[in-house]
């Protein structure tokens, strides 16, 4: 197969570039605008395959969308390019607006105009993948779980536009017939993880001694996933998913978000202690929770399992320890970002 991944040089994009060309005889074309989250060192791993190749391109510019599926041919999208840290969307909710919605958009327009012009086997085949979250679905209480019906709900920017584009992506469907498939997923976390999001912004604190910032009392709750598992699952249903479907897909690795920072912070000690031989847990600090903060997610995933046989294969303890032993060994990759485009400051306290 041909596959264009938007956004492949990306957290969840570059674990899915890594596992196509790592894990099938796959051919994939990444487009990306490489913004301040895009690092094409996320690719080394694959970067001299001669089934890769990149093109540096922004989804909201739609004769350059055209281009490349002309050109490219692929049999498949994988549109994974978004604006993705709620943070940020407190404090510039249009930038979102513009990447998530209006790039989706403008993806699905020229999706929609290379599909109409192949040939029948082709025609059938192809498929448009767009990838988005569980945060559209809004704030669980102690019960109950996100399923494929559940109503939308969004309550931060962030997840207005990714809930705008999923319904973007359903239109496309159901008015023109483009064969979409889209998926919900939990909080992921693993390698390569661009460290404003908690799980690497602790570990790097830790690792400089600096303050572990801990919104409210630690107490919000996420389901979190591999990286690695997910990309896995995005395959399987992007060549198997049914058109027109939707399906969730969670770790099933329910935590308090001071229970994730605890663990770090223990794992901290464990592979890297400091001279002091002081606990990491000392540098845990609470701060004025973030505006609209959702108390609790979790998402069934049941229907991945039983159409595609997918279940994670890391349980929340070795995926953190086999991410915290990540950014030991590649120091190199993360203080590139610290030097420079992040610092590790707070962000998110616009209002």
């Amino acid at each position: 197969m041909r596959i264009l991944v938007t956004g492949g040089a990306g957290f969840i994009g570059s674990a899915v570039v890594r596992h196509i060309i790592g894990a099938t005889p796959h051919q994939v074309l990444v487009y990306d605008k490489l913004t301040y989250a895009g690092n094409l060192r996320s690719l080394d791993p694959v970067a001299k395959n001669s089934r890769y190749s990149f093109l540096r391109a922004d989804i909201c510019d739609l004769s350059a969308a055209k281009s490349a599926l002309a050109r490219f041919r692929p049999d498949l999208v994988m549109h994974l390019a978004a604006e993705s840290h709620v943070d940020r969307s407190i404090d510039g909710p249009a930038e979102f607006i513009q990447t998530n919605v209006v790039g989706t958009g403008v993806m699905l327009q020229a999706a929609l105009d290379y599909w109409r012009g192949l040939e029948d086997s082709a025609k059938r085949d192809f498929r448009f993948h767009h990838i988005s979250t569980d945060e559209v679905f809004g704030s669980l209480g102690a019960e109950g779980l996100f399923r494929e019906d559940t109503p939308y709900q969004p309550n931060s920017p962030y997840s207005a536009s990714k809930a705008g584009s999923d319904h973007l992506v359903r239109a496309w469907h159901h008015t023109f017939g483009l064969p979409t498939v889209l998926t919900n997923c939990s909080n992921n976390y693993g390698p390569y993880h661009f460290p404003e999001k908690l799980i690497p912004l602790m570990i790097l604190n830790a690792l400089e001694g600096k303050p572990l910032p801990v919104y409210g009392r630690g107490e919000n709750i996420r389901d979190w996933l591999f990286v690695e598992d997910h990309a896995e699952a995005l395959l399987k249903v992007a060549c198997e998913g049914r058109p027109g479907e939707n399906y969730n897909i969670g770790g099933n690795s329910e935590r308090r978000n001071i229970d994730v920072v605890e663990a770090i912070c223990d794992l901290v000690d464990e592979l890297a202690p400091n001279q002091r031989k002081a606990s990491r847990r000392e540098l845990i600090s609470f701060v004025t929770d973030r505006p609209g903060h959702d108390l609790r997610y979790a998402i069934d995933a049941s229907k991945v399992e039983r159409e595609f046989g997918w279940t994670p294969r890391h349980d929340f303890e070795t995926g953190l320890r086999k991410t915290v032993q990540w950014y030991l060994e590649n120091d190199g990759w993360w203080r590139d970002i610290r030097s420079g485009a992040y610092r590790g400051e707070r962000l998110g306290v616009a209002v």
